[in-house]
């Protein structure tokens, strides 16, 4: 996809943090993020996106106020701190709803986001591809159409013609309007670029996927470069990854298979932007396996994992496969951390993308989870047909050949719904069986498994 090259510049405005904690968030499955670090994620979006904090402000509620979110006294605490330090926004950790947004702005006389339009305005910032620059509009303006009533910086104006407009027509309906049809023009371009994307998925015909997903800044681009030797952009920050890369990437003693990078997730992702980066996520939706990175130096990691997990079961995905990686091991001083978190995920295999360590070990247990769907077979082709001699070198490894004056028998191993095409054609298939040993007249029978040898 082709790349487009914008420049943002974003003055740094001076931020002041808000969450609010309520009773039914500390109850809830993902409390750690509420107990530990209110803010400390919170922050992070807000350097990410420009600002700089200059305060922070914290509430428990039983729930929220329905006119400003916050309790009166501590709207008035907010508004003593934005006078005092000459705020420019206040960044809310929750999501309001468009009446509360505009009576928190008069209230403090600043601009007010919340948790949802932050991130909405770091995915704007970060997209480079025409794809996730769509799905970014797209998530923005279902965002904003609600509230078009506190904003008056609208859209270009577009012409409507002669007769379009009613009598009387106020300047917030037309804005309205104008939204509504992006959004309509927007969903349908987009629908053609997934239904485009699904069949340049389907059309890799056999090839094995491998898709890393996993939280925000989890180091999931870093591993990428690891693995496959690419040069792609990796940066400690959240978001720095939109849109999906997808890299060769041979396992050894294995073959070649594709490995894809993702965006990052994050608690309370909005559900706009999900389903505006459907086509985006094609790549996680189709993967015959799937690498869950996890940052294990991050004291939310546990928050952090179910908060992935939680992504995915919206997508439909949770029942792939996959293999939780605890990345960033060499950032970890204290090994009884890394020593309690195994205990608490036992089968997820510790690495660290950026010193290489446990590498070997994750692409052991890649190998084992893809060997599932493939079979170790012997082919046996005619001299002459060089078409499906370069066709098994392209869809799998290729482990042996043996070349006689009537047949060349290709020792490979392939996936397993590849293995009645190549039947179907002028070639024989059989089951691979090491040194001189009979070999069986039938396709080996699914979920039979041959260790690899070196014959």
């Amino acid at each position: 996809m082709k790349e487009r090259t914008r420049t943002h510049r974003v003055e740094s405005e001076r931020a002041v943090l808000v969450g609010v904690l309520l009773d039914e968030t500390r109850r809830s499955s993902e409390s750690p993020f509420a107990e530990q670090r209110t803010l400390e994620e919170l922050g992070g979006l807000a350097e990410t996106a420009g600002a700089r904090v200059v305060a922070e402000l914290t509430q428990r509620r039983e729930r929220p106020d329905q006119t400003t979110y916050l309790g009166r006294g501590k709207v008035q605490e907010l508004l003593a701190l934005v006078q005092h330090h000459g705020a420019d926004v206040v960044l809310f950790d929750n999501d309001l709803s468009p009446a509360q947004t505009r009576n928190l702005e008069q209230a403090v006389s600043v601009k007010v986001l919340d948790r949802s339009e932050l991130i909405l305005d770091i995915f704007a910032a970060r997209a480079r591809t025409y794809e996730a620059s769509l799905a970014v509009e797209l998530a923005q303006l279902e965002y904003s159409l609600p509230r078009l009533k506190r904003m008056w910086t609208h859209l270009s104006r577009l012409k409507m013609g002669i007769g379009m407009r009613g009598p009387g027509e106020k300047q917030l309906e037309v804005d309205r309007r104008l939204v509504e049809k992006r959004i309509h023009d927007l969903r349908q371009e987009l629908h053609a670029i997934h239904a485009r994307r699904e069949r340049q998925v389907a059309a890799r015909d056999g090839r094995m996927t491998v898709s890393l997903v996993g939280y925000t800044n989890a180091g999931k681009s870093t591993l990428l470069n690891s693995l496959t030797g690419s040069d792609e952009y990796a940066a400690d920050q959240l978001f720095a990854t939109l849109d999906t890369r997808t890299r060769r990437w041979r396992l050894p003693n294995w073959g070649p298979v594709l490995l894809s990078d993702t965006v990052g997730f994050i608690r309370d992702l909005p559900h706009r932007l999900i389903a505006s980066f459907k086509a985006t996520l094609e790549e996680t939706r189709q993967a015959d396996l799937l690498l869950h990175v996890a940052d294990a130096s991050s004291p939310l990691v546990d928050a952090q994992i179910a908060a992935v997990r939680n992504v995915l079961s919206e997508l439909d995905i949770d029942e792939k496969d996959a293999i939780l990686v605890l990345n960033k091991t060499d950032a970890i001083d204290d090994r009884e951390v890394l020593r309690r978190l195994e205990e608490r995920y036992p089968h997820a295999i510790p690495i660290s993308a950026r010193t290489g360590a446990g590498i070997e070990r994750l692409e052991r247990a890649a190998s084992d989870a893809l060997a599932r769907e493939f079979r170790d077979v012997d082919v046996e082709v005619p001299p002459a047909n060089g078409r499906l001699l370069a066709w098994l070198a392209a869809h799998g490894e290729v482990l042996s050949q043996h070349f006689t004056p009537e047949k060349v028998t290709v020792h490979c191993r392939i996936p397993a719904s590849l293995v009645g095409r190549i039947a179907a054609s002028e070639a024989t298939v059989v089951p691979h069986v090491a040194g001189d040993a009979a070999r069986a007249s039938t396709v080996q029978a699914p979920g039979t498994r041959h260790e690899l040898t070196s014959g």
